[in-house]
C-alpha cells in the first residue's frame, strides 16, 4: 500500500496552565511516538522552542496510508486529548527519496 505523508505544525495553547499540561502528557506522547516510529508512521519530530528553549509547539513528518487513518490517529494523540496543541496545521507532503529509510512500509497497528 502506498503511504501518504503529512506535516503537522502545532503551536501550544498560551494559557497559564498550558506548559504544565504539556509536561503532564509528554511521557504518553513520547510513548506514542515510539510506537509510530516502530511502525514507520513518523519520519521526524521536533519541538518548537522559544528563545529560552521552552517548548511551545511541535513539527512532525508523518506517514499514513490514508488521510482518514492519519485523522483517526490525530484524534488520539495525547497533545490533542490533553489540550496541549492549540493551533494545528496539517499539510500534505512528499518525503524525498533520500529520506525513505526513515520510515518503514508497515502500517500503524494501533489505529
Amino acid at each position: 500500500m502506498t503511504m501518504k505523508q503529512f506535516i503537522i505544525i502545532a503551536y501550544d495553547h498560551k494559557d497559564e496552565g498550558a506548559y504544565e499540561r504539556r509536561l503532564a502528557v509528554r511521557a504518553a506522547h513520547m510513548k506514542g511516538v515510539d510506537v509510530l516510529r516502530a511502525n514507520g508512521n513518523i519520519a521526524c519530530g521536533i519541538a518548537i522552542t522559544d528563545d529560552k528553549e521552552k517548548m511551545i509547539g511541535s513539527v512532525m513528518a508523518m506517514n499514513f496510508p490514508t488521510r482518514e487513518r492519519f485523522d483517526a490517529w490525530l484524534k488520539t494523540e495525547p497533545y490533542v486529548t490533553g489540550r496541549v496543541w492549540d493551533k494545528i496545521t496539517v499539510l500534505n507532503g512528499k518525503l524525498a527519496p533520500a529520506f525513505e529509510d526513515l520510515v518503514s512500509k508497515r502500517e500503524v497497528q494501533a489505529v
